[in-house]
């Protein structure tokens, strides 16, 4: 079960630093925020939402469900909002991993690739996924920040 840990311990993290950036972000302008930077999902709201959008989506993989609905961006109209949503997806993720055994971490699905490819994957592949997703978008966010002249939150592994 070691390598479950890790993979949990991953996602942890992950909430914890999401949250610091939820905080930073809760602290610069709106029109900043929703403003266009020519990034990959134009702009820090919309990539942040990306971030959870993401994580839901494969969610829905894992657990077979239909509960992800994709909003249009500009349906987030506030950081509450935004609150409210990240509330409920790591709510989601974390009932989900609470119940995850060895077995289901090493449970095998079946998914196509963008290219139309079919592959299996494991769940324990597809959480790793969702972890360096967001942290692929951290980095962004962090470039979009300095830009900006905002110095982002701290994120080192348990604090380093």
């Amino acid at each position: 079960m070691g390598r479950m840990v890790e993979v949990v311990k991953l996602l942890e993290y992950n909430r914890d630093v999401r949250h610091r950036y939820f905080d930073a972000l809760a602290k610069v302008p709106w029109e900043e925020l929703v403003k266009n930077r020519e990034a990959s999902f134009h702009s820090i709201r919309n990539i942040f939402i990306h971030t959870l959008n993401a994580t839901d989506f494969w969610l829905d993989f894992l657990l077979k469900e239909k509960l992800y609905v994709h909003r249009r961006f500009d349906t987030y109209e506030s950081m509450e909002y935004i609150e409210n949503y990240m509330t409920q997806v790591e709510a989601r993720l974390e009932l989900y991993t609470s119940r995850l055994d060895l077995q289901g971490l090493n449970a095998e699905y079946s998914v196509k690739n963008d290219a139309g490819e079919t592959f299996t994957v494991t769940a324990e592949d597809v959480l790793i996924h969702i972890f360096e997703e967001e942290v692929h978008h951290r980095g962004e966010l962090i470039g979009l920040l300095w830009q900006m002249g905002v110095e982002p939150p701290l994120m080192g592994w348990k604090d380093l």
